[in-house]
């Protein structure tokens, strides 16, 4: 991905693993972060390690076997010309390196191994075997004031933080480029505890090891839970705890198999009720199982996300940048990023991760409004829910390293908002496990309609451009959104919607002084199974109509959900008004289920 300006003076070169589009401008008076470049007894995350000294030419390799004692394995990584990095018995993972280009092949006639699989196309660093400390920003004070940023309203965390906060009992992984845990907005609520690096795939808990080595998780963790503090930003949930847990690599900031294996070993162990991940796996952009190499990886972090999600851990992942339908995969020219990628044909078997895991969140963007981000990822039966992720000049501002704040644009930028949400769930309802989070987020999601767009695929109540709908952090903690300003009048009463017929809905109105207003707002709740046999009118109690909609023909989407506004100030508003629904088509039926107007 291109570099992209923020400020006068800096740019970040953003690796593609990263799921945000683009960084714009950083709004006048902030500046952006410069960046710096024994055995025991067995138990789940249990880092065995042989000592071994670096040499050109070391790769990665996952070792797959039956989980529990893993010492026979470990035994024959040696024998076979490698060195056991880290092990997590409990999953029956094994990170081994080696120079030896047959190692793999070896190893995959071992009794007892399963899959084998090199984890990358390009040399371990040697930092590897001595991970240098990511340098500590200074810190500079803002004079910036909390405000109601848009793509917080959008979700309506601002009325959620009347409610509930969050818990500080409640951690949120940030598992990302790392967290500078001394800015203003982050430190209040940072957990150094439970925070560490992951980065070549082994726990390093040295103070400041999960610092950021680019400025991509700080962000992050801003939106997730920046303090509600009267200075810079607040996150969807300002009063959980954020832990980091950075598996970047410093130099490409890429997330190989390994560092997101250990990351999700450690969410587990610690007790981590949501973690945000915001990236894919590198260096494919989809793991093929078709591939030795690939089929170990997808093996290896399904087993470390099962093992999180055995221990009370939700996670939560970005759906991508590259507006792809991930229903209907068919090539990658992206992969592998860490050497010389080639355009490959692949098939829906192909898989992006962790986003494409069984029991992991999946999260498209939405622009400023009910619109698809246009760089969004999508897919039918694949997105689960959606959230603000910015596009174009709307971006999403949170929090830099050294203090700062700016914006980005992003599916890594929707995803904290919808773990930020899950924190909000976990905090109101102590007792919920992963599953019960991920259905609730579900549940109290906005249903949001396919535009007029033949790609999205399903029902305005799931569908491949927003899944379930848009996150709601006021529904999360058990609010309810206030009844509209105005005058409001409801008909929930169902009409049934038969075949080329026209059917009415009533609505009486009374107490409203004057003329209707021109910008008459007409809520409108029909369930149809196809919405291009309709057209929907309003009709005034003098007679007159007003038509709200005629749906194309080939429009194969179901029911419609939507607020028109209408100019009806030459209209009396007193009187009955009603709403007007004609099918002209055969086979496909349905109900107004409601309808409202607001004067």
């Amino acid at each position: 991905m291109a570099a992209a300006a923020m400020g006068a003076a800096v740019a970040f070169v953003t690796p593609a693993s990263l799921a945000f589009a683009s960084v714009p401008e950083v709004p006048a008076g902030t500046s952006a972060a410069a960046q710096s470049p024994q055995t025991t007894p067995l138990r789940a995350t249990t880092a065995r390690t042989t000592t071994a000294s670096w040499a050109a030419g070391t790769r990665a390799y996952l070792v797959i076997t039956a989980p529990g004692d893993t010492s026979a394995v470990r035994a024959a990584v040696s024998n076979n010309g490698g060195s056991v990095f880290s092990s997590y018995d409990a999953i029956g993972v094994i990170v081994a390196h080696s120079t030896s280009s047959s190692f793999a092949a070896a190893m995959r006639g071992v009794s007892g191994v399963t899959q084998v699989g090199a984890t990358r196309t390009s040399d371990v660093p040697a930092d590897a075997y001595s991970p240098a400390l990511p340098a500590t920003p200074s810190q500079s004070n803002t004079t910036l004031t909390e405000s109601n940023r848009w793509d917080m309203t959008q979700i309506n965390a601002d009325q959620a933080w009347a409610v509930n906060q969050g818990s500080a009992s409640v951690k949120v992984g940030v598992l990302d480029t790392g967290v500078d845990d001394l800015h203003q907005d982050i430190a209040p609520n940072f957990n150094a505890a439970d925070s560490a690096s992951c980065a070549y795939g082994k726990a390093d808990t040295r103070t400041g090891a999960w610092r950021d080595v680019g400025s991509h998780g700080t962000h992050v963790a801003g939106t997730i839970a920046a303090a509600k503090n009267g200075k810079g930003v607040i996150g969807v949930a300002p009063g959980v705890k954020i832990s980091s847990v950075r598996i970047a690599e410093p130099g490409t900031s890429l997330f190989f198999a390994e560092n997101t294996i250990c990351g999700f070993m450690w969410a587990g162990d610690h007790g981590f009720k949501v973690t945000n991940n915001s990236y894919y796996t590198d260096p494919w952009l989809f793991n093929c199982p078709d591939d030795l190499d690939q089929a170990a990886i997808i093996e290896g972090v399904r087993r470390a996300q099962a093992y999180a999600e055995s221990k009370g851990s939700l996670q939560v992942a970005a759906a991508g940048n590259s507006n792809y339908d991930l229903a209907n995969k068919r090539t990658d020219s992206d992969s592998p990023n860490d050497s010389t990628p080639v355009t490959r044909t692949i098939t829906n078997a192909c898989m992006d991760i962790p986003t494409e895991l069984p029991g992991v969140v999946t999260v498209a963007a939405m622009g400023k409004g009910d619109v698809k981000a246009s760089y969004s990822n999508y897919g039918k039966d694949i997105i689960d829910v959606a959230a603000p992720g910015g596009d174009g000049s709307s971006g999403v501002y949170s929090t830099l390293p050294g203090g700062k704040y700016g914006n980005m644009n992003g599916t890594s930028m929707a995803s904290p908002h919808v773990a930020g949400v899950a924190a909000l769930i976990a905090s109101a309802n102590p007792s919920f496990t992963p599953a019960d989070i991920r259905a609730r987020l579900g549940v109290q999601a906005n249903d949001t309609a396919c535009p007029f767009d033949s790609r999205c695929q399903g029902t305005t109540a799931k569908n491949g451009f927003f899944g379930e709908g848009q996150v709601d952090a006021l529904k999360a903690v058990g609010g309810s959104t206030p009844p509209p300003s105005g005058d409001y009048f409801e008909n929930p009463s169902d009409v049934a919607i038969v075949d080329n017929s026209t059917v009415e809905s009533p609505i009486t109105v009374t107490g409203v002084s004057g003329s209707a207003p021109a910008t008459l707002k007409v809520g409108v709740d029909i369930k149809h199974t196809y919405r291009g046999d309709l057209v929907i009118s309003l009709v005034a109690p003098d007679g007159s109509v007003y038509l709200l909609e005629d749906f194309r023909n080939n429009d194969s989407a179901d029911d419609v959900n939507k607020t028109y506004t209408v100019n009806a100030s030459s209209e009396a508003a007193n009187g009955t008004w009603k709403l007007r629904v004609s099918d002209n088509a055969t086979y496909d039926t349905g109900k107004i289920d409601a309808w409202s107007l607001t004067f």
